[in-house]
Formats: C-alpha cells, sequence, structure tokens
C-alpha cells in the first residue's frame, strides 16, 4: 500500500507538471490536476464496490496503472503533435498559401481536445488508483477474517506514509530526470506490485497464464519506454517547431529547445532559442529587442561602472552591456544549467550550435569582469541588501510572467527593494511583455513600478519582429525623467548596433487613448497575482483558448 500510494503521487506530479508545460500554465495545471485526480479517486473508490473478485481485481488494476502511468505522456505528445502538424498537412496536399492555412472549426476544437488531454488521462489514472484501497480493504478483510475497521489504521497509514516517501522522490530523484523515466520507473512499481501479489496469491486467481503473459508484456513495454520514450517524444515536441530542432535538454527547471533555419550557404543560420516552448531570441532580430532594453538605460544613468542585470542567462543582454566598458557587471539568474550552455556551449552543445552560440554571445560570461549568481533573485537581492551593495544601472530582463512564481518578480515589494539598490541618479530598466498582445499587464508593469515610488516612469515600445510589438519600462530613483535625460545627448557614448536616438524618441509615443484604462487597471502586490492574471488572460486569448474564442 506504501509503495502504491507513492506511485500515485508521483503520477500526479508528473502529469500536472507535463500539463503546465503543455498549457503553458504552470501553477493552475497542477492545482487543477491534482484536484482532478483526487475527485477521480473518490469515484473509483465508489466503483470499486463493482468489483466481484477483489484478489483478480486488484492484479487487472495494477496492470492498467502501470499501462496508463508509462504510457499516458507519450500518447499525449502524440497527440498534439497530430493536432498542430494537421492543418499543416491538408495545407500542402491541397497547395494552401500559408496565410490561409486551415485552423478554425473542428480543427480548432480538436486542437482544444488533444492540449487538455493531460485532465483526460489524470482523471483515468486517479479513478483506477482510487480503487487500490478499497480492493486491499477487502483482502484483509477476507484474508485474516477481521472487520474493515481494523484495517483503516494500517491501510491509510501505509498510505500517507508511502505518499510521502513518493513526494520526496519526486523532488529529489524523478524531477531532474526524463519525464519518461520518471514515468517508466514509477510503472515499473506498479507492475512489481502486481506481479508480487499474483505470485503470492496465485491458487485465488483466474486466467492466469493471461495474467502473467500481460505482465511480461508490459514489462517489455515498460523498458523500451525507459530507453526510448524520451527520445520519442522529444520528435513529437519537435513537430511543434516550424524549424529544425537541433539541442534539447530538461533542467532542473525548465525544458530547453534551440532550433535552426538555414537561409543559404553565404549566411549563418538562424537560431531560435525556447524555454518550455516560448520563444526567447532568435539570432536574426535579437540585436533588437536587446538594444531597447540595455542601451536606454546604461545611457540615461549618470555612471555605467557598475551594473546589475536580473535574468538574462542567455548572456545577450550581458554582451551588450559590455560594450559600455563597466568596471562590474553582476547577473542574477535561478538556472544554472542553462547559463552553462551559454557560458560553456562547446562543452554543452553539438559544435556547429556552439559556434552560433558563442558568436552571438561574444564569450559574455568568461569576461572577468562578470559574477554570476545562481539564486532566485527575490532571495539574492535581500542579501545585497543586507550588504549595502549600490549598482549604477539595474536591468531586468526576465521571462513573461506565465507563472506565479515570476509574477513575485513583478511586485511592488520586489521594485521597492530593486529602487533601494539603484543609486540616486542611476536607471532601472524592465523587460514589460507585448502593449500589443498583452496591453493590461504591459500597463500594470508600468503602475507597479510607479508604486514603489520610483521619481519618474516611463514606458516605450518597438517591433521586434519575431516578437511583434514589444514593450519595455524604464524609471529614474530621483532628478530629471529618463527621457529627458535621452533627450540632452546628441549621440550614443556607445552606439547600437540597430537603436538610433531619434528611434528612441519615438519610441515612447503611444497610439491615442492607449492608456485610457489606466486608471482602472490594478498594481501588483505580493500575493496578488494581478499581472500574472493579466497575461494569462491575454495569452490565451491570443490562442483562442477562451470559451467566446471557442464558442465564436
Amino acid at each position: 500500500m506504501a509503495v502504491l500510494a507513492g506511485c500515485g503521487l508521483i503520477y500526479e506530479y508528473l502529469l500536472s507538471h507535463y500539463a503546465g508545460r503543455v498549457l503553458g500554465v504552470m501553477e493552475s495545471a497542477i492545482y487543477s490536476m491534482i484536484g482532478l485526480m483526487i475527485v477521480a479517486m473518490g469515484l473509483g473508490a465508489f466503483a470499486a464496490r463493482k468489483v466481484r473478485c477483489a484478489f483478480n481485481g486488484f492484479v487487472w488494476l495494477e496492470l492498467i496503472i502501470a499501462f496508463l502511468g508509462c504510457s499516458s505522456i507519450l500518447i499525449i505528445g502524440g497527440l498534439i503533435a497530430i493536432s498542430q502538424t494537421f492543418p499543416q498537412l491538408l495545407a500542402d496536399m491541397f497547395y494552401l498559401p500559408p496565410d490561409i492555412t486551415p485552423r478554425g472549426g473542428y480543427l480548432k476544437q480538436i486542437s482544444f481536445l488533444t492540449l487538455n488531454s493531460p485532465y483526460f488521462f489524470g482523471f483515468l489514472l486517479g479513478f483506477f488508483i482510487g480503487m487500490e484501497i478499497p480492493l486491499i480493504a477487502q483482502i484483509r478483510e477476507h484474508i485474516h477474517k477481521k472487520h474493515l475497521k481494523n484495517n483503516l489504521g494500517t491501510i491509510y497509514g501505509a498510505d500517507y506514509i508511502g505518499a510521502g516517501i513518493g513526494a520526496g522522490i519526486w523532488v529529489i530523484f524523478l524531477l531532474s530526470i526524463d519525464i519518461s523515466k520518471a514515468s517508466a520507473l514509477t510503472a515499473a512499481l506498479n507492475l512489481a506490485a502486481g506481479l508480487a501479489f499474483m505470485l503470492f496469491y496465485w491458487q485465488r486467481l483466474k486466467w492466469k497464464k493471461v495474467l502473467l503473459a500481460l505482465h511480461l508484456l508490459l514489462l517489455a513495454l515498460i523498458f523500451f519506454i525507459y530507453q526510448n520514450g524520451n527520445q520519442w517524444l522529444n520528435n513529437m515536441s519537435n513537430l511543434l517547431y516550424m524549424d529544425n530542432v537541433v539541442f534539447t535538454d530538461k533542467t532542473h527547471y525548465q525544458q530547453l529547445t534551440f532550433t535552426e533555419r538555414k537561409i543559404g550557404a553565404e549566411h549563418d543560420p538562424i537560431i531560435n532559442f525556447y524555454i518550455n516552448g516560448r520563444l526567447q531570441f532568435s539570432s536574426a532580430d535579437e540585436h533588437v529587442y536587446h538594444s531597447y532594453l540595455v542601451t536606454p538605460a546604461l545611457a540615461a544613468s549618470a555612471r555605467q561602472d557598475n551594473v546589475l542585470i536580473i535574468g538574462g542567462g542567455d548572456g545577450l543582454a550581458l554582451r551588450d552591456v559590455l560594450a559600455w566598458s563597466p568596471e562590474k557587471v553582476t547577473l542574477i539568474d535561478l538556472d544554472k544549467e542553462l547559463i552553462e550552455l551559454f557560458q560553456k556551449p562547446f562543452e554543452k552543445l553539438p559544435q556547429t550550435l556552439a559556434y552560433q552560440i558563442d558568436k552571438l554571445t561574444q564569450k559574455s560570461f568568461s569576461d572577468p569582469r562578470v559574477t554570476p549568481i545562481y539564486q532566485d533573485a527575490f532571495l539574492a537581492i535581500d542579501e545585497m541588501l543586507s550588504s549595502k551593495q549600490t549598482f549604477d544601472t539595474i536591468i531586468v530582463d526576465l521571462p513573461d510572467p506565465s507563472h506565479p512564481d515570476l509574477n513575485k518578480l513583478y511586485s511592488v515589494n520586489f521594485y521597492a527593494r530593486l529602487k533601494q539598490l539603484l543609486a540616486g541618479d542611476g536607471v532601472i530598466a524592465i523587460q514589460s511583455a507585448s502593449p500589443y498582445h498583452a496591453k493590461e499587464a504591459f500597463i500594470a508593469i508600468g503602475k507597479t513600478v510607479a508604486a514603489a515610488e520610483f521619481a519618474h516612469v516611463q514606458q516605450y515600445h518597438a517591433n521586434v519582429p519575431s516578437f511583434g510589438e514589444w514593450g519595455w519600462t524604464i524609471a529614474s530613483k530621483y532628478g530629471a525623467s529618463p527621457l529627458s535625460r535621452l533627450k540632452k545627448l546628441d549621440e550614443f557614448l556607445v552606439e547600437p548596433q540597430w537603436l538610433t536616438l531619434p528611434m528612441l524618441y519615438g519610441a515612447f509615443e503611444f497610439p491615442h487613448q492607449f492608456f485610457k484604462l489606466k486608471e482602472s487597471i490594478p498594481v501588483n502586490y505580493l500575493g496578488s497575482h494581478v499581472i500574472y492574471q493579466l497575461h494569462q488572460k491575454a495569452w490565451r486569448d491570443q490562442q483562442g483558448l477562451n470559451e467566446s474564442h471557442l464558442q465564436e
């Protein structure tokens, strides 16, 4: 019972974790999956009363759970890959132009169903897991001739302790390995429990040879999934990318993917980098994004000697900062494995890709002036405040607030503490999502920075081809506003690859009545999840995943 309880909890974590990656809403997916599986377990417990023979039922049950446990994620990945690539196959078959690829109607509904298929398999697994305790209770009562009330302490005690051990195994071991390997190992424990039970109570079972053959077949399947499942899953996931996937890896925190698009022998291929399926940069235009992120803040600051970068684990913002000849740069990023890919590309990546990454980063992490800190920025800045550090410029290059853990790094509390780290005549620049696709989230970031009591807070935007319209927030601690400081410049101290002063001035202009709804948009305080919710709403609207869009 303890082993099975641990397996059941691990299945909850596996499916919820994978659902979060697929749906792009990690926190809500985890809570929804666990809640759904608990409800399904209750229904399964009721259904167990219909099983006539608890001995045979238990063996069949463990076979079903082991099969679903080892194969569900592969089936989900295959369904999603097919549904996402089928419209393009139809377009190619009928020679349709790219702008009218069929994606609406039934195809859109099928895509919606496949994206949410983790919940279906979570319900199935939860239903069958819920049948285990009632069947074991019946078996114990039959063998020991004791009433169920004498079994409760033993059964539930083992269940709770096993679940706790399962949670520990997930955090310490399984979270750091491939998800297909984790599911195969967990399913192997279910299969072993069923096989041991079957051999111990051989005389009480029907269809013995069939059951034994099914156990052996499933054992072979689990072995093959353990050996090849990750490759299969990657191949199915790779179908979701437009370009050729050249490298993929899973760190303790996220899934990393590099794709390559060849554009002729005389040009370097275009490299795109994704985290959990979301584009982080394209080598074709990352210089546009980083010019707008880095140059205004450094140009508006009184000095550029000591710079703090929060996020930016790809080293590209760091590359642009180093061009301003600072004395010291501190970079905070939680994911050490991510930084190491860009710090030591020839050790971590395929040779051709490593050459491209090395060319992009210009060996920025190898510069002796750079100090990387591998820690949650929310905690790291507390240590900096305790040691009374200050920085001339702060650049916040974090991913979009697509996860509640990131939401705290877009809060008043966080920005107020960054203000304490900033020199009096310094400037902070913050990546602020898209003012077009996530307008309310963009405005909320600006309002939240203002609530941290910076002297002047301004926002600006520009078109980055890979992302579309993109926005940033810039603020000064004291003194003149960032834009007024920039307008006093005759030229940039360090000329960026893309940006000019007139382009930058124009970036501070927004369409008529763009900020009309500003007063109704709330500030994001720690724990309120305002920016996270606004960003998720915008993302779901853009993807057509809200109910109103599906009904249309």
